[in-house]
This record gives structure tokens, sequence and C-alpha cells, in this order.
């Protein structure tokens, strides 16, 4: 086996360097790019079409969208993140707001499902489910006003929204993980080569027509001359519910655990307050991310409320193998987020409550 070398490039970087430049990453809407916004929503209504046939050609923005495409590949072979402010979501009403957020998204990747019930206009708010988080194997960190510690989510691409911020709390954290992996590499190579292993992630009863109720998948994937990572702790330990499935080593258990300590280090991510208007871009290929926990206003209307999308991008890194049991793919051969037999994608404008047995937005 070859030895693992640490990696380079702009996709490699500490969070202390990255909020020095600012300027660079994060983009605020123009009076002519919002007028630009504002007249490709209005075409969207006139014209009667539905959220989800929006596309890049039928939400025109002809200044924006230039920007936009920079945006792309800045999250696709740059930094893998970047922020664009100042949506007017405050004189929107919801159905507006969805088709601006869906619009600005279409030029940057096509939108998949983000669970079994297809909704691909996501609601992170809490739904005070956090009691049920680890308990119930359905339940979704998101949809809880608790920390969330650093993950990656399915698609090539996430894109979240904001409507309203918390009271209090619900900082954005994310981290290179170049950097991580670098930094990991360098103190234990030991657990960088278990982390480059085959793990089992349970897939929360979102299963798939023909797939196992769980999948397999390092964290870290090298292909095709890059570094790819996919991470979520909770499902790899929620996969242990499987009686066909190995049991977590005690290697692999230090693995996460260093891992976990070594991307929360100050040191390493970058921090981000988000404001009404806030969209920010990931690539999960490259970026994890994480939320503190947060207090909400006692005000229903005020409570934090972020839009999410999950994006398909047709030009994004070649997958390796490990890939193709995760999920399934769009006609571009790229991740589908989670499509399921019989379910239809959906753009819900409003927020679902309940248990989390049943709300899995």
């Amino acid at each position: 086996m070859t030895p693992l070398q640490k990696v380079d490039g702009e996709r490699v970087w500490c969070g202390p360097e990255m909020a020095e430049r600012r300027s660079e990453w994060t983009h605020n809407l123009s009076d002519v790019e919002i007028a630009e916004i504002d007249a490709a929503v209005e075409h969207v209504s006139k014209g009667g079409l539905g959220i989800l046939e929006i596309n890049a050609a039928n939400f025109p923005l002809p200044t924006l969208g230039n920007t936009l495409h920079q945006v792309r590949k800045d999250l696709l072979e740059g930094r893998g993140f970047a922020v664009v402010r100042g949506l007017p979501v405050s004189r929107y009403d919801a159905r507006q707001t969805a088709v601006a957020y869906f619009g600005i998204g279409a030029h940057l990747g096509e939108a998949v499902a983000q669970n079994a019930k297809g909704h691909a206009l996501g609601h992170v708010c809490d739904l005070g489910i956090g009691d049920s988080l680890w308990s119930v194997p359905t339940a979704r960190g998101y949809q809880t006003s608790e920390e969330l510690i650093f993950h990656t989510d399915a698609p090539d691409l996430v894109g979240l929204l904001c409507l309203h911020p918390a009271k209090s709390g619900g900082l954005s954290r994310i981290a290179s993980t170049g950097m991580l992996f670098n930094r990991i590499l360098e103190s234990r190579p030991d657990l960088a080569e278990t982390l480059t292993e085959i793990t089992y992630r349970d897939r929360r009863g979102e299963i798939p027509e023909g797939r196992e109720p769980w999948y397999r998948l390092p964290v870290f994937n090298f292909h095709d001359g890059r570094l790819l990572s996919n991470y979520v702790r909770s499902v790899i330990q929620k996969a242990q519910r499987f009686p066909e499935v190995p049991r977590l080593t005690d290697k692999q258990v230090e693995a996460f655990d260093f891992l976990d300590t070594t991307v929360s280090d100050p040191t390493l991510y970058l921090e981000l307050e988000f404001e009404p208007g806030d969209i920010q871009f990931l690539c999960n290929h490259y970026i994890m991310h994480s939320r503190t926990a947060y207090e909400d206003y006692p005000d229903p209307e005020r409570r934090r409320h972020l839009l999410r999308l999950w994006l398909a991008a047709e030009d994004g890194p070649p997958l390796p193998a490990p890939y193709d049991e995760f999920m399934g793919k769009t006609r571009s051969g790229r991740p589908n987020g989670y499509q399921v037999a019989g379910a239809q994608l959906t753009a819900p404008l409003e927020v679902e409550y309940g248990g989390p047995e049943t709300v899995r937005q």
C-alpha cells in the first residue's frame, strides 16, 4: 500500500487565515443583481412555473449569473465554500423566497432529495425532538437546537439560506478536510490510515430500492488525485443497531474521537454568523461543517429558520466506487440524494412539525 501523504492546494486552509480573506469568499448582492432576481421571480410567477421546474435557463440572471459561475468554480475547484449576502427575504413572501433561492441554486447545480419524502427544499429549525436525537434512528440533528458536531452532507453541494437567525448562538463552523487530514496524518498516521478504511453507515430508514438499510464508505477517500471526505459520526454509531454490521473496533472509535477533537480546534475552523438573506454554499467533498447550540426567541415567527438546498453538480469531482453504494445517481451521474422508490420531489414552503418518526425533512 502506498504511504499516505499530505495534500495541498487551494482547498487546504486554516480558519483564522481565511477569516482575514473575507472579501475573497463573500459576495454582497448589488442593487442591479437584486433587481435581476426580482425580475426572474416575477417571470416564474407570470409563467405559472412550479418551483421544481425552475432552471438556469428560465431563471435568467445576466449579471449575477457570471458571479455564480465563479462561485461554482470556487466550490468545486477552489477553497470549497462561498457566502452570498443580501437576498431581500424580509420583503419576499414564502413562495417568492423559495423561488429566488431555488433559482440561484439552479445556476450551481440540480436540486436533489434531502430525505425519503423527496423534499428538494429543506427547512432547518428546531422541531423539539432533541431528546430523541440518539434514541430514534430517523431523528436528525438539524431538527434540534443542539450543537452539531462536524460532518458532511450527502450531495456535491449544500446551500443554507438564513430567514431568521437565533436569539443567540447557532453559529456556523466550517473546516477544510484537506487541512484536517494533514493534521491527523502528522500527529497520528495510524489513525489517518484507519479513516481511509470502510465504515458502515445507517441509512436512517431512507433506503433506495434494492439497497441494504446500511452502506459502506470510508471517511477519507483518495481518488483521481483528490482527497474526498464523507463523515457523519451519528450514522456510523447508529449502524451498530444492525446485527449484520461488524462491531466498531477500538481503533476506529479512537480515530473518530481524534478526528472530532482535531477539527474542533479553533486554529482549524472558520466561524460564521448568519444574518437574514445570507446564503452559505459548501462543497461536501472538501468541507466539513458544524453548528453551535442556540437559544430561540419565544415568538414562533422569530425562531431560527434556514432553508436548505442539496445540489448535484454535473461537473463535480469523479467519485470512487464506494460512493455507488452510498446513493443513486442523477441523469448526469452525480449523487441524487435520498431518492427512494415511490417518492416524488417536492418543495414544501412550510415547516412540517411532528415526531422524529414521521418528520425527516
